[in-house]
């Protein structure tokens, strides 16, 4: 029972609402109900740190299901977007750039046997771009024609990022 009270906290409940709103995100067309859900997912973002740090609420759980229920959202918006010719697929990419190299990433360090100790956790410049990417799932629904500069900072922070977490991976492995 108490797994179930760990996992059923509030931020960790606010984390979880992005996978119904990426739900919705596909079930409707509309610009403004898109938009509403952007925010809304932005908004659950912000909010589901924000108390697990007030509340000192900060669990193992809420450490996966936050970036689990980021991606999630990320990447079925993106994807409802590439579909309806909103986004072209060079577009596509480097919006995921970062999402597929850390995905990658992980999954090479859970094979190599020397990184299975290590802790992944949000770093900075892995917020910067998560910001970015729902910023720009906006633009691409209000102002098409901005995302491509856009999509430059996105891709600059993206590697940005990967290098970050690459060093903090490095340094944090047991020697």
């Amino acid at each position: 029972m108490s797994d179930v009270r760990t996992l059923l906290t509030l931020p960790n409940v606010l984390s979880l609402s992005r996978i119904p709103l990426a739900a919705a995100f596909l079930a409707v067309q509309g610009t403004t109900e898109r938009v509403a859900i952007i925010g809304a997912a932005g908004v659950s973002d912000v909010l589901d740190g924000w108390l697990a740090r007030r509340r000192h609420a900060v669990t193992r759980w809420g450490a996966l299901l936050d970036p689990i229920a980021d991606r999630t959202f990320v990447f079925a918006a993106i994807c409802a977007l590439l579909f309806s010719g909103t986004v072209t697929a060079r577009q596509y990419f480097v919006f995921l750039s970062r999402d597929l190299a850390t995905a990658v990433g992980f999954l090479v360090a859970r094979i190599i046997p020397w990184l299975r100790p290590v802790t992944f956790q949000a770093r900075p410049l892995g917020k910067v771009v998560t910001v970015l990417q729902q910023f720009a799932l906006l633009i691409a629904l209000l102002a098409p024609r901005a995302l491509d500069a856009l999509l430059v900072a996105i891709a600059v922070a993206s590697a940005a990022s990967i290098v970050d977490y690459t060093l903090t991976l490095w340094r944090a492995r047991p020697r």
